[in-house]
């Protein structure tokens, strides 16, 4: 089991938890505002671009490569930037702050 914390737009805090499944996952089931998965979680769109709590970024760790050139397509992207759908819920990454991406 795993808590995540989403902070969205609005500066509302919002967290969820859930044992299986992608991140993205949680927040799409739970409307999460900002988090959209429109591709279903395949890594090929960003709708689900989140920035990860910089004292977090170990527990969540690197994104792939794939993720990465998906990411240079966004503006919004930096050092801290990952794509919800491809980090995993587990008790590695429970307490973890993400800011949805603008």
């Amino acid at each position: 089991m795993a808590k995540v914390t989403f902070i969205t737009a609005d500066d509302e805090q919002i967290t969820l938890e859930g044992d299986s499944g992608s991140v993205m996952e949680l927040a799409v089931q739970n409307d999460v505002a900002g988090i959209d998965g429109d591709c279903g979680g395949v890594c090929s769109c960003a709708t689900c671009h989140v920035h990860v709590a910089p004292e977090h970024l170990a527990k969540v760790g690197s994104a792939s490569e794939i993720e990465q050139d998906m990411l240079e397509l966004d503006d919004n992207a930096n050092e801290y930037s990952r794509l919800c759908c491809q980090i995993e819920l587990n008790e590695q990454i429970d307490g973890v702050i993400l800011r949805v991406a603008q």
